[in-house]
């Protein structure tokens, strides 16, 4: 962590007046809901909070890529999801009170705001709306965790490829199509879909050859989005 810089609530507010979320509590709440937290920038590969730590702050992510990891008692890392700029994070441990279910690890430079949990509630009582879109964004949480299940069970290895590069260029892309992983590896896509490194890389080399997707580096760009939509089955 590079520590704190001028706590800059005109561009938090701005951040987060894009979020439903917050969009509820209208301009003056949002200005008050920036000046309540705390924001931090931290560098590529550092660790926001770890699996385990106490639920203490609801996190935004102004800017940047992170990675929720989940580590199993042997010590093994599964990417669980990516996250970008607008994105929310630690919502669950802030409902029932228990440790974070998953590590934050940043896959570049991020500036992150925090939440105190006792500022959300309060919010929560002088706007009800807030709790009902915190209550629809679980329902996301959850249907995401359903679709990701459904993947797992009806789609083929090349199918769940092509489907998370896409959302990935959705979300974290260039408008010509271009993914840039800095700070995702091969193997963190593999943990996305439930497969194995090898098994990615040649899945990677099929759309390859088949002129879907063209890889550089860690630079993917998609070729042909309407190929990949049908191989992803969208």
């Amino acid at each position: 962590m590079n520590g704190h810089l001028p706590h800059d609530v005109g561009a938090i507010a701005a951040v987060l007046s894009g979020i439903p979320l917050f969009r509820v509590l209208g301009e003056s709440g949002i200005r008050s809901t920036a000046q309540a937290g705390l924001a931090r920038r931290y560098r590529s590969g550092q660790i926001i909070f770890h699996q385990g730590d106490p639920g203490e702050s609801l996190y935004v992510l102004l800017d940047g890529l992170v990675k929720v990891v989940f580590t199993t008692e042997h010590g093994d890392e599964i990417v669980l999801n990516m996250l970008g700029r607008g994105d929310t994070f630690g919502e669950m441990a802030l409902l029932d009170g228990s440790p974070r279910s998953a590590s934050i690890v940043t896959a570049r430079a991020a500036w992150v705001f925090a939440l105190p949990r006792a500022r959300l509630l309060e919010l929560m009582r002088e706007h009800p709306g807030l709790a009902d879109e915190f209550l629809r964004m679980l329902g996301h949480m959850v249907r995401r965790l359903t679709d990701q299940a459904a993947d797992l069970a009806f789609l083929d290895l090349g199918g769940r490829l092509a489907k998370l590069l896409l959302q990935l260029a959705d979300k974290h892309g260039h408008a010509d199509g271009v993914v840039e992983m800095p700070g995702l590896t091969q193997s963190d896509l593999a943990a996305l879909i439930g497969a194995s490194r090898p098994a990615v890389n040649r899945a990677l080399q099929s759309l390859v050859s088949r002129n879907l997707i063209a890889v550089k580096g860690r630079t993917i760009t998609l070729l042909d989005v309407a190929a990949l939509r049908k191989r992803g089955g969208l």
